[in-house]
This record gives structure tokens, C-alpha cells and sequence, in this order.
């Protein structure tokens, strides 16, 4: 028995080598994939051709019995894989005579993310840092674009702070909050302004698929080359006008880390072991709590600024406050059927959204389970 399964195991271990010969055959095609986009100034993602080629083969794959969520799990650990081979190539500049682009406060990490990407797409990149403001003149008196990557609660206050622009540098700012930092850039600057929040940590590894929310300013015909600069990196863009903006940050952001701050709170009070809630958790609890956690291991200084940005924020978290009360007074009364009624309505709110969520959750789940 011993002999055969040792046999049945040295297949498997050959099998595998050739899969590795076949990945790197892959990821040695993708190069190439990469020098011609890069040449022509093609995107880095196109879902439309994601959406094909997974599609195609998981029909490939139930046809010769193979599982087709096994197929799509290994396409897209691959895609992620080609996708940030490709990031790191560089890219066709699409404005290639731009003046110099200076990024205010482009030693933080958003900062630093932007200027790798505009030095791989061939542009002059220049850093103002808050130590070099005696250079401040000198620095933006020649400047193409000037971005603004400083924290939320400085951001109008630097950008009042600038000498004058030259009238066709394009001025943007990299906030999570638009209206405000918009208002101020359009003061201050008689040329292009352009509002823009990236909807992701600077620590990814990828730009595939990343989404920036846009806020035009004005002469946003200035402006369009460097937003397909951004879709050539694989950026996701929608454009949104600033107010509209901060509301829906109020949901998607201000009220997702307060709750997961009284969440950390709670745990404290009710003096919860962290490794023990960890060992009894299933990949998707784990999950939750690592989302929580990773909120937890970053600067404090920048969520605080966030949620406290304006009094809207606020009354947006009291009006949740207010929710949850009438909630718990469903459980006080031990109001089974009404509760049911309310999560049934929240379903219907839902609508075909659950479905697709669903899937989505598990697509992540499955990626979850792999990890201990």
C-alpha cells in the first residue's frame, strides 16, 4: 500500500512541476503582453476580456470534469499574479511633453504610490514636502500639475498655501473628502482643477481594478489625457459631482469606521481574549475580524480626520445611533415577528444585489479557507 501511494504521490509531484513549467510559460507571455500594451498605450485591465476568458474556461474545464470554480479560482490567482507584473513595466505617456508634476506632501504613502506610477508612465515627477517650503516658489513656478497628498485636516489650509500657477497647470487633490478641498483649489487656481479620491490603501500591489472617484473642477477638457493615463494603469474611474460625493463617503466610509471603532471598543470592555475568538472563528468570521483589525494597524490621525471631516458625519452617526435603539427595542420586547418583517424589508432593499453579493462572498471565502 505504502509502494502505491509513494508511486501515486510521484506522479502528482511531476505533474506539478509541469504545471510550474506551464505558470512560468504564462507569466513569460505576459511580459510581452505588457511591452505591447505599454507601447500602444493600452490598459493594463480590460474586464471584458477578464469576463471571456473566465467564462470560456470553466465551460473548458466541466467539459473534461474538472471543477469550474477550481479553473476560476487558479485564472484569477494568475490574473492578479500578471497584473502587477505588468504594473511594474512602465507605461506610454499619453501627455509626454508635460511640464514637470509636483506632488505637495509626496514622501506619505499615497504620495509615494502616485509618484512610482507617474516615474513608470516617463513623466518628471518633483516632491514639496513640508520641510521644503522655502523651495515651494521655485519648485511649482514651472509646474504641469501639481498634486495635493497631504491629510485631510491640512488640505485646504496647504492648498491656500501655494504661490500662483501658471493658468494651464492642472491642479488636483488625492482627499477623501471633495467639497471642500474642490472649493478651495477652484479659490486658489484660475486654471484646471480636478478632484480625486483613490478608493484604495497606497500598500496594494496593483492599480488593476482599483477605483478613483472623480469630482470635475473645471476645464475638465484639460484634464481627460490624465484620466486615460489612469485607466491605462488599470484604474476603474467614476465620476461623481462633490457633494453627491461626501454623502456617499458618509456610508461607504465614515459609517463603516465608527462602527468598526465601537466594535474594537467593545471588545476591550467585555475583555475578549483575541486569540481565542481567532481560534474559534470560521474563515469567515476570521475575515470580519481581520477587516477590524486592519483598521486597527494604521494611522489613527487619518480616520479620526475622516470621521470628524464635518457635522453632516455626525448627525450621520446619529441617525444610526437612533437605528440601533430601535433595534434593540425589538429584542427587548422579544418581537420575533418583527424583527423578521424588518429583515425581510432589508432583503427586498437588497433586491438582486444579495445574489450577486453573495457569489461574490464565496469567491473571498474560498481564498479564506487556504489560509491558517
Amino acid at each position: 500500500m505504502i509502494d502505491k501511494l509513494n508511486m501515486l504521490r510521484n506522479q502528482i509531484d511531476k505533474i506539478d512541476k509541469k504545471l510550474l513549467e506551464l505558470l512560468a510559460m504564462r507569466l513569460k507571455i505576459i511580459e510581452h503582453i505588457g511591452e505591447v500594451k505599454s507601447y500602444y498605450g493600452l490598459p493594463v485591465y480590460i474586464p471584458e476580456r477578464e469576463a471571456t476568458i473566465l467564462v470560456s474556461r470553466r465551460k473548458e474545464a466541466e467539459k473534461i470534469g474538472v471543477p469550474p470554480d477550481l479553473i476560476e479560482d487558479i485564472l484569477r490567482r494568475v490574473m492578479r499574479e500578471s497584473y502587477v507584473n505588468e504594473n511594474n513595466q512602465g507605461f506610454k505617456p499619453l501627455f509626454p511633453n508635460l511640464r514637470s508634476i509636483v506632488i505637495v506632501g509626496g514622501n506619505g504613502k499615497m504620495g509615494k504610490l502616485f509618484n512610482r506610477m507617474l516615474t513608470l508612465s516617463g513623466y518628471q515627477v518633483q516632491i514639496l514636502d513640508k520641510k521644503d517650503w522655502n523651495k515651494a516658489e521655485k519648485l511649482l513656478k514651472n509646474a504641469g500639475m501639481v498634486i495635493i497628498s497631504v491629510p485631510i485636516n491640512i488640505t485646504e489650509q496647504i492648498i491656500f498655501r501655494l504661490p500662483i500657477l501658471k493658468k494651464d497647470c492642472i491642479l488636483l487633490d488625492l482627499s477623501s473628502v471633495k467639497s471642500r478641498p474642490l472649493n478651495a483649489m477652484l479659490k486658489s487656481h484660475t486654471g484646471p482643477v480636478l478632484g480625486l479620491h483613490p478608493m484604495f490603501s497606497p500598500d496594494i500591489s496593483s492599480m488593476a481594478k482599483q477605483v478613483i472617484v472623480y469630482c470635475n473642477g473645471r476645464k475638465s477638457e484639460k484634464y481627460q489625457w490624465f484620466l486615460k493615463q489612469l485607466e491605462i494603469w488599470g484604474v476603474t474611474l467614476h465620476c461623481i459631482n462633490a457633494l453627491e460625493h461626501d454623502k456617499n463617503m458618509g456610508l461607504i466610509q465614515v459609517l463603516r469606521y465608527f462602527t468598526t471603532f465601537v466594535y474594537g471598543l467593545n471588545l476591550i470592555e467585555e475583555s475578549v481574549k483575541l486569540d481565542k475568538l481567532l481560534r474559534l472563528s470560521s474563515p469567515i468570521y476570521r475575515l470580519e475580524l481581520a477587516m477590524i483589525g486592519r483598521l486597527f494597524s494604521q494611522d489613527p490621525q487619518l480616520y479620526t480626520d475622516i470621521i470628524m471631516s464635518s457635522k453632516d458625519n455626525i448627525n450621520l452617526i446619529k441617525r444610526y445611533y437612533n437605528c440601533f435603539g430601535k433595534a434593540i427595542t425589538l429584542l427587548e420586547r422579544n418581537d420575533k415577528a418583527e424583527f423578521i418583517k424588518s429583515f425581510k424589508k432589508i432583503a427586498n432593499w437588497f433586491d438582486c444585489y444579495a445574489k450577486k453579493l453573495l457569489i461574490e462572498s464565496h469567491i473571498i471565502l474560498r481564498q479564506a479557507h487556504d489560509r491558517k
